[in-house]
Formats: C-alpha cells, sequence, structure tokens
C-alpha cells in the first residue's frame, strides 16, 4: 500500500459507521456517590439527576474496520445543555488499531491493556490488567433479576426505537499537548459521539464488580455504593459520525488532561 495513498485508496477506507459484528457486551451499574461525579466530571460537563456509574467488557469477533479485538470502559453519567449520557474515564482494548482509532477520532482515553472475556451459559466475566495489577473484574449471573429494582430507571433512560435499536451518547475531549511545551496546542473540544445497538439477544443479571488499587488506572475511585445491575447484549452495532459540541478554556480543563496517559 505505500506510506502514501491514492486517492482511490482513501475512499476505499471511507465509511460512515465503525460497525461491529455480533458483539458481546456485558454492562454492569451501580450508584456512587453524587460528590464523585461532580469531582471527575470536567466542565461544562454536568452531573446527571442521579451518580450513576458503568463499566463493560466486550468481545469484538468482527467489525468492517478489519479488527478482532476485547475492550473494557468505565463511564459516569453526564448531562451537556439538559441532554444526558455518559463521560468516558477509560477504555482500555487489545489492538493498537482500535486505540488509535478511538482516541483520534473520538476522543475515548484508550489504552492497551490485557483483557479476558468469558461466556459460559448464564454466566458472563471478565477482567482487566495493565501493567501487573489487575484492576478490574466484573461477573454477572443471567438470573433474568437485577440488584436492585432501580436498574429499571437505567432502561427506561435508553428507550428502544421502534426498529429495536438502543442510541447511546458518549461526551469525550479531544486535546493533545502543544509539541512546544505548554498546556495543549488548541483549545480542548467537548466530543460528543452516539453508537446504536442493534440486539440479537438481550439478558438481565445480578452482577458484581471488584476493584484493585492502581496507580495508573484509579477505577477503585469510583466507589461502589449501590450495585445496580447488569445487562448482556450480543448484536450489532454501529458507531455514528460525532461532533464537536463545545471548546473548554484550557487552562481550567488541565487537571482533567491526564487520563489517557500514566504518571503524567
Amino acid at each position: 500500500m505505500g506510506f502514501v495513498k491514492t486517492p482511490e485508496q482513501i475512499m476505499a477506507n471511507t465509511r460512515a459507521t465503525y460497525d461491529f459484528y455480533d458483539a458481546q457486551i456485558l454492562s454492569i451499574y451501580w450508584e456512587t456517590k453524587p460528590e464523585i461525579i461532580a469531582r471527575l466530571l470536567p466542565p461544562p460537563l454536568k452531573p446527571a439527576s442521579h451518580p450513576i456509574a458503568l463499566a463493560f467488557v466486550a468481545f469484538y469477533p468482527s467489525t468492517n474496520f478489519g479488527v478482532t479485538y476485547k475492550e473494557t470502559a468505565l463511564f459516569i453519567r453526564a448531562t451537556f445543555n439538559g441532554e444526558e449520557g455518559s463521560y468516558c474515564l477509560a477504555m482500555p482494548v487489545t489492538n493498537d488499531m482500535a486505540m488509535i482509532g478511538g482516541r483520534e477520532f473520538f476522543g475515548f482515553p484508550k489504552k492497551i491493556a490485557d483483557i479476558h472475556y468469558k461466556k459460559d451459559g448464564d454466566t458472563v466475566e471478565g477482567w482487566t490488567e495493565r501493567g501487573g495489577p489487575r484492576f478490574m473484574e466484573i461477573r454477572a449471573k443471567l438470573t433474568g433479576k437485577f440488584n436492585d429494582p432501580a436498574m429499571q430507571d437505567i432502561l427506561t433512560a435508553n428507550p428502544m426505537a421502534e426498529d429495536g435499536s438502543i442510541t447511546m451518547t458518549a461526551y469525550n475531549f479531544k486535546y493533545f499537548p502543544a509539541p512546544e511545551g505548554g498546556a495543549f496546542d488548541y483549545n480542548p473540544r467537548l466530543v460528543k459521539q452516539e453508537t446504536v445497538l442493534r440486539p440479537k439477544e438481550m439478558q438481565f443479571g445480578e452482577a458484581e464488580i471488584i476493584f484493585k488499587p492502581s496507580d495508573n488506572d484509579p477505577w477503585a475511585e469510583v466507589e461502589v455504593v449501590k450495585m445496580l445491575g447488569a445487562i448482556y447484549t450480543r448484536g450489532d452495532n454501529s458507531m455514528v459520525r460525532a461532533k464537536v459540541v463545545a471548546e473548554v478554556e484550557p487552562m481550567g480543563f488541565v487537571p482533567y488532561a491526564f487520563i489517557k496517559a500514566d504518571r503524567f
């Protein structure tokens, strides 16, 4: 292919969506402390009505961009201009192209990690480790019921469309350090990104999550106050093109600008 691409090669690799076929995702929801959410959200994001956190482990066996990989993520609920979504604090992956695409296009704070995913009947489990610590383990028993009835509120927050799809909104910040030193080479940009889930299979369950201390991946900071439950899906998902919805004041964003890298 060569270092320099022809217009034909560029067009052949242009796609309107990034598609995931038969994606398997186990999502775990819990209630954390409102003060934790408030401390972790960069302005102009604001806390949602309830202090909800989400972690998932996913296996993507086939994609339209030629990559097979595993992924985990940590989100907290947030709003922007009154529209609710989730702010991504971390998104480890097992493939460098998946890391580059998610970071450079959409601003997801991706890092390379070792990730385990396994589904055995009604039991689904996964873990993530980087540089030694296995800092996150999740598992669920797909019993058809949740840990807490309040989990029903999560389902109503993202209702199914008439075609059975579910649209999830993520908020990320795109930013790069200035090459000559200093904070950033442009004002950090708030990106709104949507993913459309088309479940072929959806199961509910009771969940648990275990955090272990990690200097570089401090997921334990998002304390579990009350476990809500788990949702397992298998289906075809699409990441649609995102858009920049705001620019933020650089120096005010500096404290939040280190989630993409280890010790700064």
